[in-house]
């Protein structure tokens, strides 16, 4: 449909005040253009409730223009002390057909039923991307569409309760597509979860395989953790090989994450293999390179070839303590070469991510890779833990997710995240987090919650410049609370502080968090 000055946008718009009630709907004030009007806000000042270019349905008096934009003078705000409904939208008309890619800077308080942006009527399904929750950060998000009706608008949009606000600035419509191609979650506790009597349910209660129920719903990335000679017996090489082809089976891809390390490995602790404890530095080396060849030769050998290795686990302080500690980049960056050779050795195409706990911290990223890359220590990707209630604000996560794709010039994801769905634990052992003030502001400990954050961080790794956001894995999302299946592998009594971080409910069913696996 061609646009005509003048005439109304009834029809056309109806489907834009889908549950805002309206009894009747304004002829359209402003005239299409084919480019965004006055997507940074700056052309009225503030106290404007239509800006130039832009119309309004709805609570009309609870969006207005005021001072203090993201790099201008001015914004967009949707703000009203009752309840609201509105919509600020702008209809663009003549372009030509192709994809197409909304970028917006944000800011929210949180609490509304709903924030977010939208473009439909652009001859595609409409797409969405929610507001994540950030009082003082702006954050960008991305909305990308296939435009093939020449036409397009573009909405912000709030169902809001009484004091609820959003910010919204700096708006562009250019050519170009987003997305994420790692909608993945780590299922290293399944093996074990399984003989120790867990059991997996679908949404109805229908008792099923975790990992074809994860698959159903959209997961397509599986991360699985392996050590040396744990003292369970569990996720050692053998072990990896049988979860490993159930993964291929169905159809997801395998990133084989190696700790070098008979039990955990991360920022507090690099304690090398027993059987590797008294080797000198150029043993650890050659240990290094057959553990990993063996691992992943013996994955390939049965078809179920790793299509993304970690060498090392949230290395902070570096790994294998204390010859591979960050105190001596240079044997740090051997041992790293070590692994990323053995990868390459058994299939050159599959990615080498070197994996950080910090993913809230800009500098400290910096100062690691700077390091790394100094001392020609080799990857190709890099993956990032973030937590919020550790690793600090969202805008801070952005901040350094883009940064280190930037600075470094490779493919960013998370490598692990998660949220809890509620805050009481199902075993005997208390949660990790397990208290409201622990909680990232804006993110209850609820299913609802725990799928918000899950898909604004998505939405974050989506909006990393030039495509070089990955995605992300949801850590641990079938460690459930099994007696027997605790968190240290040598104390069979020892109980699980994660399971109300999981995607299975304490009844065992799949939450509905698992939608965000169809993020974009």
């Amino acid at each position: 449909m061609k646009f005509h000055p003048g005439r109304t946008l009834r029809a056309l718009l109806l489907p834009l005040a889908a549950g805002l009630a309206l009894t009747a709907l304004p002829a359209q004030s402003a005239q299409a253009a084919s480019t965004l009007t006055n997507g940074g806000f700056e052309s009225d000042g503030s106290g404007v409730a239509a800006p130039t270019g832009w119309s309004e349905y709805g609570d009309t008096g609870a969006s207005y223009t005021e001072s203090g934009g993201h790099s201008g003078s001015h914004r967009l705000t949707h703000y009203a002390s009752a309840a609201y409904e509105v919509e600020t939208y702008q209809y663009l008309s003549g372009l030509t057909n192709g994809t197409y890619t909304l970028t917006a800077w944000v800011r929210s308080g949180g609490g509304q039923n709903s924030a977010y942006i939208a473009l439909r009527n652009c001859g595609s399904p409409e797409q969405r991307t929610d507001l994540p929750v950030s009082s003082s950060g702006w954050i960008r998000i991305v909305t990308p569409i296939k435009v093939t009706n020449h036409q397009c608008t573009i909405s912000v949009n709030s169902d809001a309760k009484a004091g609820n606000w959003i910010n919204v600035d700096d708006l562009t419509f250019t050519s170009g597509a987003t997305g994420t191609s790692i909608h993945g979650a780590d299922i290293s506790s399944l093996a074990k979860s399984e003989a120790k009597g867990g059991v997996y349910r679908t949404s109805s209660g229908s008792t099923g395989d975790a990992v074809a129920i994860l698959k159903n719903a959209g997961m397509n990335y599986a991360r699985l953790k392996v050590w040396v000679n744990p003292a369970d017996g569990y996720n050692n090489g053998t072990r990896v090989l049988a979860m490993a082809r159930r993964v291929k089976a169905a159809g997801m891809k395998l990133l084989v994450d190696f700790h070098y390390s008979d039990t955990w490995a991360d920022p507090g602790a690099q304690t090398k293999p027993a059987a590797w404890s008294g080797h000198s530095y150029s043993q650890l080396r050659t240990d290094v390179y057959h553990h990993t060849y063996d691992v992943l030769n013996a994955l390939k050998a049965q078809g179920s070839t790793a299509d993304m290795v970690q060498v090392g686990n949230e290395i902070n302080g570096g790994m294998l303590w204390s010859e591979g500690s960050t105190d001596n980049w240079s044997r740090l960056a051997g041992l790293i070469n070590s692994g990323y050779d053995a990868v390459k050795a058994v299939n050159a195409s599959t990615v080498v991510a070197l994996h950080l706990a910090k993913g809230g911290d800009k500098a400290g990223t910096e100062w690691w890779f700077d390091n790394a890359v100094a001392k020609g220590a080799k990857f190709d990707a890099i993956g990032l833990s973030y937590y919020g209630y550790w690793h600090g604000p969202l805008s801070d996560f952005q901040t350094t997710l883009d940064d280190a794709a930037a600075r470094y010039g490779k493919p960013v994801f998370v490598a692990e995240t998660a949220y809890p769905f509620r805050l009481d634990s199902d075993d005997s052992l208390t949660d990790q987090i397990d208290t409201t003030g622990e909680l990232v502001p804006g993110y209850p400990a609820t299913v609802t919650g725990q799928t918000r954050w899950l898909n604004d961080v998505a939405s974050i790794v989506e909006a990393v410049p030039n495509g070089r956001g990955l995605g992300v894995f949801c850590w641990e999302a079938t460690w459930t609370a099994v007696t027997g299946n605790g968190w240290d592998p040598a104390d069979a009594s020892s109980g699980n502080g994660w399971e109300n971080q999981a995607l299975f409910g304490y009844d065992d069913k799949a939450l509905s968090s698992m939608t965000w696996f169809s993020h974009r």
